[in-house]
């Protein structure tokens, strides 16, 4: 049974992760690309590296190489919504980027 991903909108229209996948080289698509199709297919049964919990309904999905890019996401009436994306460039994911999926968080909630 697929799970579905929707893409979070905000209030003008815009869905943010999917404009950020368009902004990426082919590679990088591709690969975030193979992580959604992931969450689909195997949708709470999909475990870590690929995932990762980071609080209390809020998850990342994670790809990893050459550019490592995190898509936080969450689960709502079994539809997963993906909330905000942004490549990685340290050890610890910064605290704007979390505070940013937790506002899209609320809305979605």
């Amino acid at each position: 049974m697929p799970w579905p991903v929707k893409f979070f909108q905000t209030q003008r229209g815009n869905h943010p992760v999917k404009e950020f996948i368009t902004k990426q080289e082919i590679a990088v698509q591709s690969k975030i690309n193979s992580r959604i199709n992931l969450l689909v297919n195997y949708g709470p049964f999909l475990k870590p590296p690929y995932i990762k919990k980071l609080q209390d309904k809020l998850y990342e999905l994670r790809t990893s190489g050459k550019m490592a890019v995190r898509i936080f996401y969450t689960m709502k009436n079994n539809k997963y919504y993906l909330l905000h994306a942004f490549k990685k460039k340290s050890n610890k994911t910064p605290a704007k980027e979390i505070q940013i999926a937790l506002d899209r968080l609320e809305e979605v909630i």
